[in-house]
């Protein structure tokens, strides 16, 4: 009885060292540890890809934001504010019904295919309204002008980016709507045009977000 006892004994305390290194090794050095090493060599990406503007933070690369208008009294969508770069649709964001004290960021896709009814119309309506809020007095938009990007949403709904193609068809009404030159417009959008990954990998990007706060910069001066 008292070996058995004590073996036990000895089995519990070889476990509860065990479970006292392995606390501080794997749940507090190995933490600081990373978090150190990426502080120390990409402080900008281990702090989620912030960008500034004005001396503040007003968002991140890797996330898509919105450009709207405030609703109006008994508007449930609100409509684009068309003096900005406008990002892709984000017809794939859910409702946020577990708690609905906070607007939370949600993500996700359309989850339909190719044929259905609903996704058809929304792409035939989505490119409608960008033909229509795009073309100007001097530029008309054509429907075959418009990309996939400006039509369809990102399978997290949040992409940050948009093509070069979708920046480029926006760049006179831009130019129209901030007293800007179309030259000033499109010379920006190629500043802030981004290469495939190692020349090879991905397509062209325009970030929306970088794009607009240098459009707001370049408004600014005048």
């Amino acid at each position: 009885m008292n070996n058995s006892l004590t073996n036990t004994a000895r089995l519990l305390w070889a476990g509860l060292r065990a479970l006292a290194v392995l606390t501080v090794v794997t749940g507090i050095l190995y933490p600081l540890a990373v978090t150190g090493v990426a502080q120390g060599l990409f402080p900008g990406k281990a702090n989620g890809s912030e960008i500034t503007s004005g001396g503040r933070v007003v968002g991140s690369s890797l996330i898509g934001q919105a450009y709207n208008l405030p609703l109006e009294k008994g508007q449930e969508t609100p409509e684009p504010d068309l003096k900005w770069f406008q990002g892709r649709p984000r017809n794939g964001l859910g409702t946020n019904t577990a708690n609905t004290r906070y607007k939370l960021i949600l993500s996700g896709a359309t989850n339909r295919s190719g044929d259905n009814a609903d996704l058809i119309k929304w792409v035939k309506d989505a490119k409608a309204a960008v033909v229509k809020d795009n073309s100007t007095p001097d530029h008309e938009v054509k429907p075959s002008d418009v990309p996939a990007d400006a039509v369809t949403s990102s399978g997290s709904g949040l992409d940050p980016d948009i093509s070069p193609a979708y920046a480029g068809i926006q760049v006179h009404r831009i130019a129209e709507r901030n007293g800007l030159s179309v030259a000033q417009v499109r010379r920006l959008v190629d500043e802030h045009t981004d290469g495939r990954v190692l020349g090879f990998m991905g397509e062209p990007t325009v970030n929306v977000l970088e794009l607009n706060i240098a459009l707001k910069e370049l408004v600014a001066k005048g």
